[in-house]
Order: structure tokens, then C-alpha cells, then sequence
């Protein structure tokens, strides 16, 4: 009685591990990839910046509006001569002309407000705003394409992983029978009735059952941290739902994705349509603007009226005398600019972007004939690993069968270990083979949902 407790216990406390441990499935990990994973969060703020920027060319209409007011204190002396304000910093003072040098001092102000609108552009803002939206449409297309890479990525970093588990249990199942058949070869030996050197053979092949059990177990840890990578989270071991591998998808030939509608081929022609913008952009920049502007000013000066070479004590160093406002003037007009150089200037840019066009379209098709190729591979490995997976069973029922005669004779002496430790690589390799075939398939059903561009048709199976 205290026995069966015992065990009641130990199954209450392994049924409570195992509910505990979370299952981790193919859509939860896609999922949290494309929550966590930098590449996206980095595109998706490249996305908001192109936004920002496009909402930032749509007030390219409102006419430019500057306030401006300044307290100056200095002199105010002329001087006769030409000046071109060209590229170099001056002041703006200005007085009489005296004989000499003087350092006269007095506070002077300037109140300004101007407008200016360029109210006919002949279609810039227009050609601006068009290649500002054709940028958005660029990263949201890229941002759509690296998410469906990304979702393939993670998918098949799923199923590898998946399939290393797979291929852990089947060679800890071959150490059992490995550690089965030392235990009868052992016994065998001590009672005679085999050789010695068959307890040698045996406890070979049981050091090599642990060899390619820790090989299996690298090779699950790396697959598992790299499906860690992906989803953008901390490395740790996952438990993968492997349900679904117990049967074959239900629709292996159906596609109803277009090849126009592959997000790959959809960022390209994005980048066609950003590039062929951005020449409409330089073409009209070479036009002329057609500007309505307007200035009213104030100024205010200590230097009084009859500062002059008669009179030059008529000013004052008082603050409020010098900014207080006395003079004002206002301006009016419609104005046209246009630099006559700009079309020779811009002529090599727009060539030089309408050639970056044909080398974006040369990329697309370069792209779609890529992708046609694959979609036709991945036809074929369909057929193929369809065709593993019928073979699989029959394979790992022969294997079985032949090592269950085998390990029965040699337990009644009628054969030798060679021939037993044979069907024990047949079985371990029949085993690793169904396991294989039945992955094997839903790889190739996400091959194609890849190829064609839909990765619904692969998530939807599931």
C-alpha cells in the first residue's frame, strides 16, 4: 500500500510538470517574433518617419509667415561705395558721412513681419507630396516583405527544431534497446552460453547509441537557440507542439496567391514607383515659382533727425528713446524666380534617376523570375517528400519486424550479434527516416507557401 502511494505521488508530481510547462506553439512563436524582432521594429520606425515626412510636405502650401523684432547698440557711420551681398557677414548700419572716425553710440530697433507665398509652382509641391507618399508606400512594402520573411525564418527555425526533437527521441529510443540488448548479451556471457567478446560488441554499441544521443542533443540546442534569435527573446529551452505532425496537410496543391501579390515583388515595384517619383520630382524642379509677398517694419533709433556733420550731437544713449518705434514702411507684390541654369543643372539628375528606374525594374524581373523557379522546385520536393512519407512506414515495419526475429534468436542462441547488432542500425535508421519524411512534408508545404508568397496557406494547416 505505501508502495502504490508512492507511485500515485510520483505520477501527481510528473502529470503537474507537465501541465506546467508551456507549450509553445508555431503561431505563438511567429507571433512573438513579429512583436520582439529588431529588424521589424527598426522598419517599422523607418515606416513613421516616411509618414511624419509626407504629412510634413502637405503644408508645403501655406505661405511662410516670419515674425521678427531686435535691440541693437552700436554707431552709425556711411560711407560712399558699392556693396554686393554676396556670401559674407556685414552689419546694416547706416548714417551721414562724417571726415573722420567716430565711435557715437546709440540703441536702434526693428520690428518686422513678412509673408511669402509660392501660390503657383508649376506641380513641385504636387511632384513633392506624390514622392513623399510613393516613399510611405516604399516602407510599408518593405516592412510587409520582411515580415513575411521573417514569418518563413521563424517557421522553418520551428520545424528544424521540431524535427531535432524528433530525432532526440528516436536515438534515446535506440540507447534503450541499445542498454536492452547489452543487459541480455551480459547475462548470456556470464552463463556461458555466449563469448565474452560479445559483451565488448555490446557495450560498443551502447557508447555509440550515447554518441549520437549527445551529437542529437547539440544539435537540438543550437536549432533552439536560434529559434530564441528569431523571436527576438531570451534563450531557453521551448517544449514545441508536435501534434500536427501526425498527419499530412489536407490541401498539399491548393495556391490561390498571385505573383503579383508576392510581398517581395510588391517592394520592389515600390521601390520602381518611389524611383520614378523622385525623377518626376527633379523634372519639374527646373520650373519657376510664381510668389505673392508682403512687409510692414518699424524702426526705432537713438540718432535723431538732424544727425549730421552740422549736428552731431542729435542723438541719445536712453534705451526706451532708441527701440521705440518711429518709422514704418509696408510692401506688396507678386514676385517670379527662377534660376535659367537649373535645366542644365538638373538634366543629369533626372537621366541619372530615370537610369536608377531601369535598374529597379531589371531587379523586379530579375526577382520574379527567381521566384517562378522556386515555386516550381517547390512543386517537385512536394511530390517527393509525399513520396518519402508512403515509404516511411514501410520501412520502419520491416526494420521492426527484422529486429524483434533477430533479438529473439539471439536470445535462444540461434544467431550470432553481428546480424543483431545490423537490424539495430536498420531500425535507428528507419526510425530517423519516418521522422524526417513525416517534417519533411510540412517543409516543403512551407517551401511553397514561400515560393508563392502566402504564408496563410502554411499557418492555416496548422
Amino acid at each position: 500500500m505505501r508502495r502504490s502511494c508512492s507511485i500515485l505521488i510520483l505520477l501527481f508530481l510528473f502529470f503537474s510538470i507537465v501541465a506546467d510547462a508551456q507549450v509553445l506553439t508555431l503561431r505563438a512563436a511567429v507571433d512573438s517574433a513579429l512583436g520582439n524582432y529588431g529588424s521589424i521594429k527598426a522598419k517599422t520606425a523607418y515606416l513613421r518617419s516616411a509618414q511624419a515626412q509626407a504629412k510634413g510636405t502637405t503644408l508645403q502650401y501655406l505661405p511662410d509667415v516670419n515674425l521678427g523684432a531686435e535691440h541693437v547698440y552700436g554707431s552709425a557711420n556711411g560711407i560712399f561705395g558699392p556693396l554686393y551681398p554676396g556670401k559674407v557677414l556685414a552689419a546694416s548700419s547706416g548714417g551721414p558721412v562724417f571726415l573722420d572716425q567716430n565711435w557715437n553710440s546709440a540703441f536702434g530697433a526693428l520690428y518686422l513681419a513678412n509673408v511669402n507665398w509660392d501660390f503657383f509652382t508649376f506641380g513641385k509641391v504636387r511632384a513633392a507630396q506624390q514622392l513623399a507618399m510613393a516613399q510611405v508606400q516604399m516602407g510599408a512594402q518593405d516592412l510587409e516583405q520582411e515580415k513575411f520573411q521573417h514569418q518563413v525564418r521563424v517557421a522553418g527555425a520551428y520545424m528544424n527544431l521540431l524535427a531535432a526533437q524528433r530525432l532526440r527521441i528516436s536515438q534515446q529510443k535506440n540507447l534503450d534497446r541499445a542498454l536492452a540488448l547489452k543487459n541480455v548479451v551480459v547475462a548470456r556471457t556470464r552463463s556461458g552460453l555466449n563469448a565474452g567478446v560479445d559483451s565488448s560488441l555490446a557495450n560498443a554499441e551502447v557508447s555509440n547509441a550515447h554518441t549520437a544521443l549527445n551529437n542529437s542533443i547539440n544539435v537540438e540546442n543550437e536549432l533552439n537557440s536560434q529559434l530564441a534569435q528569431l523571436m527576438g527573446v531570451p534563450d531557453q529551452p521551448y517544449v514545441l507542439d508536435s501534434l500536427f505532425l501526425s498527419r499530412i496537410p489536407a490541401s498539399l496543391h491548393d495556391s490561390t496567391a498571385k505573383l503579383n501579390d508576392h510581398p517581395i515583388l510588391k517592394y520592389y515595384q515600390s521601390r520602381i514607383d518611389a524611383s520614378k517619383e523622385q525623377e518626376h520630382y527633379y523634372s519639374r524642379s527646373i520650373l519657376p515659382v510664381f510668389s505673392l509677398f508682403g512687409v510692414i517694419q518699424s524702426r526705432g533709433s537713438g540718432f535723431g533727425n538732424q544727425y549730421s556733420v552740422l549736428n552731431p550731437n542729435d542723438y541719445t544713449h536712453q534705451y526706451w528713446s532708441g527701440i521705440k518705434p518711429t518709422t514704418s514702411n509696408y510692401v506688396v507684390g507678386m514676385g517670379l524666380s527662377w534660376n535659367v541654369m537649373s535645366p542644365f543643372k538638373q538634366h543629369q539628375q533626372v537621366d541619372a534617376q530615370r537610369f536608377t528606374s531601369r535598374g529597379l525594374e531589371n531587379e523586379l524581373d530579375l526577382a520574379s523570375k527567381k521566384i517562378r523557379s522556386q515555386m516550381l522546385l517547390a512543386d517537385q520536393n512536394m511530390e517527393n517528400a509525399l513520396a518519402n512519407y508512403r515509404e516511411a512506414p514501410i520501412q520502419w515495419k520491416a526494420a521492426s519486424d527484422a529486429y524483434l526475429q533477430k533479438s529473439t534468436l539471439y536470445a535462444n542462441g540461434l544467431t550470432n550479434l553481428v546480424d543483431l547488432t545490423q537490424t539495430l542500425y536498420g531500425l535507428n535508421r528507419a526510425e530517423t527516416n519516418r521522422e524526417i519524411a513525416n517534417n519533411n512534408v510540412w517543409q516543403a508545404l512551407l517551401f511553397k507557401a514561400a515560393a508563392s508568397g502566402d504564408i496563410t496557406m502554411f499557418l492555416n494547416e496548422l
